[in-house]
């Protein structure tokens, strides 16, 4: 048996993201190199063995604020698979693959957190994602958004 050659492996991040459902809307924010995303992010090295429920609830706190409330559903609802320069030295493309929750929000205002700076709710009938988001996150939202006309 030969040594395994993993330089034709592809290393990715993992990201959750959230499609935050107010009625119609859902959340889209921009972030503050000016993308727009969804509320949710990267696992962390030390999240390894957590539970995704908690890193989805660490990332909202600090992307929609404590006081927002939610349910989540209890398995992701799209797979996403994007690709990024990152705002880091040496400005690396990066690969993610993120996995799509939809929540629905229970209580509280969202309020922008550091890492944005603006939000809309957007309506699912209407919104045209391809004014907002580019590769990977725009296949996924345009996913959602065939799973919601259902």
């Amino acid at each position: 048996m030969g040594d395994i050659d993993i330089s034709q492996k592809d290393p990715y991040f993992i990201a959750l993201k959230v499609f935050l459902e107010r009625g119609n809307d859902f959340l889209i924010l921009k972030d503050k190199f000016g993308d727009w995303d969804l509320p949710g992010g990267r696992i962390k090295k030390f999240e390894f063995e957590t539970p995704f429920p908690q890193i989805v609830a660490r990332k909202m706190n600090e992307e929609v604020g404590e006081e927002v409330t939610y349910t989540l559903a209890p398995l992701p609802e799209v797979l996403m698979r994007h690709e990024r320069v990152e705002a880091s030295p040496g400005n690396p493309t990066v690969h993610i693959f993120g996995l799509g929750y939809r929540a629905e929000l229970v209580s509280g205002e969202v309020k922008l957190q550091d890492s944005h700076t603006e939000l809309l709710w957007v309506d699912k009938a209407t919104f045209k994602p391809e004014e907002y988001f580019t590769g990977g996150w725009l296949k996924g939202v345009h996913e959602y958004l065939q799973k919601s006309a259902r």
